[in-house]
């Protein structure tokens, strides 16, 4: 086999366990796993053969071509105004969630007694926590998402029966699925009744019978029928004498003053429902979850049908949900009920921060703070505004601040980019403003010199 010649720079290239050998890289294997970083190591010393890298520079090359995270998540300043956001995860989980789930990720006693050593009530701290929230439901089951706890109760309850529900509310939720077809792949048939805008008590006394599973009422999403309309409220299907099951949806737990049109957990089981399914990452502000909230007897019977099992929530969604529930005010409630007064205030601050740079630019356009709605989103109080106020900026800086290592999602409107600082905590307002400084700075750069 041929020697390398004493100048060829093949003797130059630095071994590869030297390079993991060096700190930075070390940290580097210790986040991303030491194949990925082998993988890196072993382009740059190629680089380095091919003379296109200098052999004292691999370890830099080797870290700057590594990603920060082992996910390719990307993190995001969310200045839409959308307070539950489903593209961007839904519910932002406060710092005790976060903490309790990080907590959660070893071994947990999620299904022991530590006294006896025995098995134990799979999350039953969680569930302590939900009836302590509401004490007029008599059992909780949690499960992994919203969808999935609609379907154990239609499937638990109706099987092979019938689930009568009104016209007006078969609808579509997320990504094109649908009302029906979730229900009808529980094996139960939907009895239709009423029509789109109106669905009186006799319409629902028409249709039960020996064959009816359960009445559902599914809160609208997304979308509000107003004029000519009707509805039954759950008191009156309660009386009749079969299983009410309500799909709150949001998460909503108790009545909320900002909010009064959208349905609660705690209202609707005193109203007489059986079961109130909702999601646990929406209003709440927890981790995604569904939660069954009823009569003991009847989630007795969903917890120990087949169907339980392959839905349940996994041990770091009970724990960022019961510390979502024992823990302070959560993000999603600083943003619902953030003060326009502050609010404002902070737009004030941000659009001083960042006026002169903007000009400076060449962007065109005057900052200016105004009025701009925030709105609860996720299919929560459709229509609902939330009063607020947003920096405005020109509509290129929309595309330079999700391109930045750490977007920022603002939103379009008329031509403006705005930057609405309510989802947003106000200790990152200095991030915000950084973040416009960096996508001035780029739009700058690509404009062409005269």
């Amino acid at each position: 086999m041929p020697q390398p010649h004493p100048g060829d720079v093949r003797r130059l290239v630095p071994r590869t366990d030297a390079v993991l050998a060096d700190p930075a890289v070390a940290q580097a294997i210790s986040r991303l796993g030491r194949d990925r970083v082998r993988a890196a190591v072993h382009v740059a010393q190629e680089q380095v053969r091919d003379g296109d890298l200098r052999p004292d520079e691999v370890v830099r090359s080797v870290l700057v071509s590594l990603p920060t995270r082992a996910t390719t998540l990307t993190p995001v300043l969310n200045a839409t105004g959308v307070v539950v956001h489903t593209n961007l995860g839904r519910a932002p989980l406060s710092t005790a969630a976060v903490e309790a789930i990080a907590a959660a990720a070893g071994a947990v006693d999620v299904e022991l007694d530590l006294a006896t050593g025995a098995r134990s009530t799979r999350g039953r701290g969680t569930l302590a926590a939900l009836l302590e929230a509401v004490p007029e439901a008599g059992a909780a089951l949690v499960v992994n998402n919203g969808a999935a706890a609609l379907v154990l109760a239609t499937t638990a309850l109706a099987a092979g029966r019938e689930v009568v529900v009104s016209r007006g509310q078969m609808v579509e939720i997320g990504d094109g699925f649908r009302l029906p077809d979730l229900i009808e792949s529980t094996g139960a048939r939907l009895r239709e009744v009423g029509t789109t805008n109106r669905t009186t008590l006799a319409d629902y006394e028409g249709a039960v019978g020996p064959d009816t599973g359960c009445i559902l009422i599914v809160h609208p999403s997304n979308f509000r029928v107003e004029g000519f309309t009707a509805s039954v409220p759950v008191r009156e299907l309660a009386a009749l004498g079969v299983p009410v099951v309500h799909d709150t949806g949001s998460g909503l737990l108790r009545p909320h003053p900002l909010l009064p049109d959208e349905p609660d957990a705690a209202t609707s089981l005193a109203d007489g429902a059986a079961v109130v399914t909702c999601s646990g990452d929406k209003l709440l502000g927890g981790p995604q979850s569904g939660l069954v909230l009823g009569r003991a007897e009847v989630v007795e019977h969903l917890r120990r049908h087949p169907l339980a099992r392959a839905v349940r929530a996994d041990k770091t969604t009970l724990a960022g949900l019961e510390a979502t529930l024992r823990g302070p005010r959560t993000p999603v409630r600083e943003a619902l009920e953030a003060d326009p007064v502050e609010l404002r205030a902070r737009s004030e601050r941000l659009a001083d921060a960042i006026r002169h740079g903007v000009v400076e630019h060449g962007a065109g356009h005057v900052v200016e703070v105004v009025p701009a709605d925030g709105v609860v989103g996720g299919g929560g109080a459709p229509g609902r505004p939330l009063p607020g106020w947003a920096v405005t900026l020109p509509e290129a800086y929309a595309a330079a601040l999700r391109g930045l290592a750490r977007p920022l999602l603002a939103r379009l409107d008329h031509g403006r980019c705005l930057v609405d600082l309510r989802c947003i905590a106000a200790d990152r307002d200095d991030d915000v403003a950084e973040a416009i400084d960096l996508a001035g700075a780029q739009l700058a750069a690509a404009q062409p010199t005269a």
